[in-house]
């Protein structure tokens, strides 16, 4: 899949710096997954729960965006190429009841990250295989991974294994030490609360 062409330069948002390369986080350990016995599940408040497999899933319509990526800490990377399927089309075919309003992302590792079904659902919001022209590496999240753009990478979970549709907000893996609800990059929503920086970084360290 080629590059899709960019006229301008993404902006840099608010609070963030470029960085040269990927600063590799990993809360409980990086993971090695089999993908012969990886499923992919899309569960909670929908009318037709899916199991979908590595070799399936990578058969499905990709779309490519090459869209930057902001960690909470401030630094980004510039326009990564990521290819994935559309999370939207996930949900959709899954049948989404009407009180579903966020997305719970579960990992091989126990890590979740809450999302709102909106932002799952923007047109670049997808289940990510490759990056750069090459399927992820176990420290990038192999088999698959969301990318949310316009939200800080802590959202784009890595070993994806579940997206569980919720009806209300529920606190993941950094939000209950702290990080915000949404964590919208361009109006830095980073931390709950004044005092949520300092409680985050006693309780976890840097993110």
């Amino acid at each position: 899949m080629s590059r899709p062409a960019s006229s301008e330069r993404e902006p840099l948002p608010p609070g963030q710096v470029w960085g040269k390369r990927f600063v590799v986080y990993a809360a409980m350990g990086v993971q090695h997954v089999d993908p012969a016995s990886w499923r992919l599940q899309v569960t909670g408040l929908v009318g037709r729960p899916l199991s979908i497999g590595y070799d399936e899933l990578a058969r499905m319509p990709m779309a490519a965006h090459s869209k930057s990526f902001h960690c909470v800490t401030s630094w980004s990377i510039e326009s990564p190429l990521w290819e994935g399927v559309p999370i939207r089309r996930l949900v959709e075919a899954a049948g989404p009841k009407p009180e579903a309003t966020w997305v719970m992302f579960h990992c091989v590792d126990g890590y979740t990250a809450p999302v709102p079904l909106q932002d799952a659902m923007a047109e670049d919001s997808i289940i990510a295989l490759r990056l750069n022209g090459r399927p992820l590496s176990p420290e990038q999240g192999f088999p698959a991974r969301p990318f949310v753009p316009r939200l800080y990478a802590w959202k784009s979970a890595k070993w994806l294994t579940k997206l569980e549709l919720i009806a209300e907000y529920a606190d993941g893996y950094w939000e209950r030490a702290g990080y915000h609800e949404r964590g919208d990059v361009a109006t830095e929503e980073r931390f709950k609360a004044p005092g949520a920086k300092a409680q985050a970084r006693r309780a976890f360290g840097t993110a």
